[in-house]
Order: structure tokens, then sequence, then C-alpha cells
């Protein structure tokens, strides 16, 4: 029974990162595609149901993507269950307080999408409700790297090279979070009710796309310092290629007037900037 257990978690850790990060680029869908207020209440979808209804006024494209980001909400609490069970069967005590941490959002997730809702799409509930999604996957990911035993240990640092893993880590949340002022202030609001942040839209995209090129440069420096660690080196380089692609992504998005595909694509891209940072954080611990 416990070697069924043991071969389960695997999947089980993984499937939870693939949810997480489905939530992330699904919840951008649901904003891409103005459907934010598809179903126009919480918890219900409408005032008479907890499901879609035909011949809404809010449209049917519209109030089916918005609820698909609810289903994934539940398929994720459910396989966050799973895992929590899986950890505890297996006794495995290192894992426990990431996997109840994991619970715990997912939970307070669920009230924070209602506010969202309830809100009509306040841009501060947005940008609160997509950063917990950011923090639950940094979670995720600490889940599924230390999930085998024994678990392999990082190579010893330098002082320097951690301060630069630590400060890389920062600005790659830094940009995230600006990201969110970006969409927060950009036409891409969910729905044409949906108020926005008072800021220049110009601006505060220039002032993204600048910790961008400056969080390009800090991994070009963190390669060239780290060629004695192999583990933390391939990391680096990898999420060196994903920024590179997210930053050409990005600028193409900004000049071409934000076409949909192409924000869909950053999203996704946002996703792989974070678990790729916290990847590199996990290796320098």
């Amino acid at each position: 029974m416990s070697k069924r257990l043991d071969r389960a978690l695997s999947p089980v850790l993984g499937l939870l990162l693939a949810f997480q990060s489905g939530l992330l680029v699904s919840g951008g869908a649901v904003r891409i595609s103005g459907s934010g207020l598809g179903c126009p209440t919480w918890p219900k979808c409408t005032s008479a149901s907890f499901t879609p209804v035909p011949h809404q006024a809010q449209g049917q494209v519209h109030v089916w993507i918005e609820f698909g980001n609810r289903l994934i909400t539940l398929g994720l609490l459910t396989v966050s269950i799973i895992a929590l069970v899986l950890v505890i069967r297996l006794k495995r005590k290192d894992l426990q307080t990431l996997a109840i941490i994991q619970l715990v959002g997912i939970l307070l997730q669920i009230p924070l999408g209602g506010i969202t809702v309830l809100t009509h799409l306040n841009p501060f509930a947005v940008a609160s409700h997509f950063l917990l999604s950011i923090i639950l996957m940094a979670v995720c990911t600490s889940l599924y790297e230390q999930r085998h035993i024994p678990i392999t240990l990082p190579e010893t640092m330098k002082p320097g090279v951690q301060i630069i893993s630590n400060a890389h880590l920062v600005l790659t949340a830094l940009v995230i979070t600006v990201g969110t002022l970006v969409t927060g202030s950009g036409p891409n609001a969910g729905d044409r009710s949906a108020p926005r942040f008072h800021l220049h839209f110009t601006f505060i995209a220039w002032m993204h796309a600048d910790l961008v090129i400056g969080l390009v440069l800090l991994t070009a420096l963190m390669f060239a310092l780290t060629s004695q660690y192999s583990l933390l080196r391939k990391r680096v380089a990898i999420f060196g290629a994903v920024a590179l692609a997210q930053g050409g992504i990005g600028f193409l998005q900004y000049y071409r007037g934000l076409p949909e595909l192409l924000v869909g694509a950053h999203l996704l891209g946002v996703a792989l900037i974070w678990v790729s940072a916290w990847r590199i954080h996990l290796a320098t611990k």
C-alpha cells in the first residue's frame, strides 16, 4: 500500500501544479475575452442557479468561460485535498506544512474570487486574486521539487551568489507585481464596465519593460557567476530562455495593440517565468 501511495505522489503533485497554472491562465482568458461578469453574481452563477442557464443576458460564450474558471478552482481544491491526504498517509512531515498552506490558500482564493465578481472586477481585487495564485504556484513548485526521498540537496553557494539569487527572485516578483498594474490600467478589464487603476498606461507599461530588461541583465550576470554550480546554472539558463521569449511577446503585444492570443501567451509565460524563478531559488536554499 505504501509503495502505491508513494508512486501516486509525483503525478498528484504534478497535477496540482498543472491545475494551479491552469487557473492562472484561465483567469487571464476570462479577462481577455471580457467574460469577467459572465456569471454576474457569486457564489451562484445567476440569482437562481449555481450553474449557467440558457439565454443569460451575458451570452453563453462569456458565461461558460467564466464558469469554466470556477470549475478549474473546484478541480484544484479536489486535487489539493488528495495531495494532503497522500502526504499525511505517507508520513511526509517535510511536505505537510506546504500541503496545508496550499489547501488553505485555495480556500482563500474561493471567497476572493467572489469578492472580485461582487465588486464588479475591481482592479485591486483582480490583482490580489492573481498574486495569491502566484504565491500558491511557488508552494506547488516546492511540493513537487521535494517529492522524492532522499531529497537532492542544493550545492553550497558562495555568499555573493546567494545574494544575487535572492535579488533575482525579488526582482522577478516585482516584475510580476508591476505587471498586474499594467493589466489594471489597460483595456483588458474583463468587462467594459470594470473600474481601472488611475495610472498612465504607457508609463506603467514602460516601467514594467524596464524592470524586465533589468531582470534579463541580472540573469545573464547570474549565469556568468555560476559556472561551478551545474544544477543552478542549468536552471538559470532555462529561466533566461523563458524570460527572453516572454519579453519578446510582451513587446510584440504592446506594439500590436494587445491582441488576445498574444496576451494569453504572455499570461502563460508569467506562470513559466515564476516557476523557473522559484526553481532557481530552491536550488540555492
